[in-house]
Order: structure tokens, then C-alpha cells, then sequence
């Protein structure tokens, strides 16, 4: 029997986390997380930057950076001059990085899990969501119909954050850059889900710099002294690359 939850019979569909992700299987799968990992991806892959998504900062990820020569990034708060980070903006400054193992405990987690399901991944912020739905509607022109009965088409997953107890905070920058996707599509065929999404954007997207910096996720940032990270998530359609996931790299599309 299908899961109530798998939002079947649509051709396209929207839901949150690593659990959301493997509820609702799309065959292209849409990671979101704005103010954190997918925007770093974006930048990273407008320097020609290959990104490793990885769950943990710890030893096995040492040995996994050393694995593929790859960078290890440092914690956002721990990065000195020179260092890399979750940061956008510590990844736009780098010098010499082509590799770059980037943890984080949402948006890449997610990433990496999905990594072996037989989905393509792609890693989508506000930053380059007109592009990644422009290369979406060209690998997958049923998105724009009716899903197959079994399964949506293509899924967009708002990474969300994460409260003190380890539970899913959703992060409303995240709902933002999943609906802003998910309109550039162009479909009939969305999920009631899907659809609470876009309307979230639309409502919006006027304001949406203003609105990011406004929001719980914006604050925290600007609080730890991060406000320029913001600024760089806030670059709305500014980016055309589309970072997809192939053998565990997230590299720019061609």
C-alpha cells in the first residue's frame, strides 16, 4: 500500500528533512538549505569548486577529505584567515581549493543519505533557483503533468535547522527557496504541499533580501557576526550554476 504520505499521483512534491526525503522519493530531488549548506554549494560551484557532502566534522571526515585530496572545511565559528567554512564567503575568498569536504548536520546530510537511493540530487538556493528549475524541466519534461501514480516526479526538501534536543526546527528561508524552485517550474502538477510552498515564496519574494535578515535564521547569523552570509544567500537568481550530485561530489553541471 502506498505511504498517505508519498504524495503520489503528483508530479511534483515538497517536504522537509532527511525523513521528508526518503517519504516522498522523486526521482530528482531538490535539497534546500538557504542560509547554510546549498547556498556554500552554489558559491563554491561558481569558482569551479567540488563540494563533498559529509554528516560529521570529525576524524572519519579527516580521512574522508584525505580520501579524495580534498579540503576539510572548519567550523563556521572556528575559521581564521585563510580558513574555509560553511560560510559562503569564506568559500568565495579561498585560494587554491578544488576539493572541498563540507559538513553540516542538515542540507548535507541529506545530500550524502541520498547519495546511494538512485535519485538525482541537486543542491538548489535562493541564489540559483531559476537555473536549477530550467535544468530540471530539461531532464524531466513530465514534471510540468502528472505524476505516474507511483511517485512525484521531482521533490524539493527544505533542509531545516535543527532545535537544542536535535529535532527538526523548520526554517522559513528554507520553505522560501523551496517554493521560489518550485514556481520557476512551471507546473500543473503540483502537491498540495508543493503548492503551500510556492504560495510561501510568492507572498515574499518582493521582500525577500529585507525578509532574510529578519527572519530567526537571519538574526542567528547577524547575532554570531555572520551578517554578510546572509547578504550572499539574499543574491536571488544571481547564480547559474546547477551543483548535482554524482558519486558522492557535487560538482557544476554542464
Amino acid at each position: 500500500m502506498t505511504s498517505p504520505y508519498a504524495q503520489s499521483g503528483f508530479g511534483v512534491g515538497f517536504d522537509w528533512g532527511l525523513s521528508g526525503a526518503q517519504v516522498v522519493a522523486g526521482d530528482i530531488v531538490a535539497v534546500v538549505d538557504v542560509l547554510s549548506f546549498t547556498t556554500a554549494v552554489t558559491v563554491a560551484a561558481d569558482r569551479g569548486i567540488d563540494v563533498y557532502p559529509y554528516r560529521w566534522r570529525d576524524e572519519s571526515a579527516v580521512a574522508y577529505a584525505e580520501q579524495y585530496g580534498a579540503t576539510l572545511a572548519v567550523g563556521r565559528s572556528e575559521a581564521g584567515p585563510g580558513d574555509v567554512s560553511l560560510s559562503p564567503v569564506t568559500i568565495r575568498r579561498a585560494e587554491g581549493v578544488r576539493r572541498l569536504v563540507l559538513p553540516s548536520p542538515n542540507g548535507s546530510t541529506i545530500a550524502q543519505q541520498l547519495s546511494g537511493t538512485g535519485a538525482t540530487v541537486i543542491a538548489v538556493s535562493l541564489r540559483n533557483r531559476l537555473a536549477a528549475a530550467d535544468w530540471v524541466r530539461k531532464q524531466v519534461p513530465a514534471a510540468r503533468g502528472g505524476g505516474d501514480g507511483r511517485r512525484p516526479k521531482v521533490v524539493a526538501i527544505a533542509a531545516g535547522e535543527r532545535w537544542p534536543d536535535g529535532s527538526l526546527r523548520p526554517a522559513v528561508e528554507d520553505l522560501w527557496g523551496a517554493g521560489g524552485f518550485l514556481s520557476a517550474l512551471l507546473s500543473d502538477a503540483l502537491s498540495p504541499e508543493a503548492r503551500a510552498a510556492v504560495a510561501a515564496y510568492e507572498a515574499t519574494k518582493d521582500k525577500l533580501p529585507e525578509y532574510l535578515h529578519e527572519c530567526a535564521g537571519g538574526r542567528e547569523l547577524t547575532q554570531y557576526g555572520f551578517a554578510a552570509d546572509v547578504a550572499v544567500a539574499a543574491e536571488v537568481d544571481e547564480s547559474d550554476v546547477v551543483p548535482v550530485l554524482v558519486d558522492g561530489k557535487l560538482f557544476r553541471s554542464t
